[in-house]
């Protein structure tokens, strides 16, 4: 599996986004949006555009797939975006090698810190 991970990392900062709002439930565009602002506590938000152009990647890519609406009193116009075992795989690699450029950088900061005499 993880040589199936390798060519999509490092994910695109939308793309991170957009699989980490799908992490928890599927979701409708606008939800997306909702819940990428609010990850991110309103310092990212996402347009329309940005948003249907990179889950059409996604979805081309095999890492979300779309759905059928959730319920019955569910918009049928909108399409729900579900994340697939393949994106979770992404997701958590890519993670990961996030995890490791903050442990680099706090080091590096350590080191760069102006000592008191």
């Amino acid at each position: 599996m993880k040589q199936r991970i390798k060519p999509f990392l490092p994910l695109s900062p939308a793309s991170l986004h957009i699989l980490l709002a799908l992490a928890a439930e599927d979701l409708h565009g606008y939800g997306i949006m909702q819940e990428i602002a609010r990850q991110s506590a309103g310092q990212y938000k996402i347009g329309p555009g940005t948003l249907y152009d990179n889950l059409k990647k996604l979805v081309g890519q095999g890492l979300v797939e779309e759905t059928a609406s959730r319920s019955a009193t569910s918009d049928p116009r909108r399409r729900y975006y579900r994340l697939k075992a393949l994106g979770r795989g992404v997701l958590v690699a890519d993670i990961k090698r996030l995890t490791g450029v903050l442990r680099e950088a706090r080091t590096r900061l350590r080191v760069l810190k102006p000592r008191r005499a």
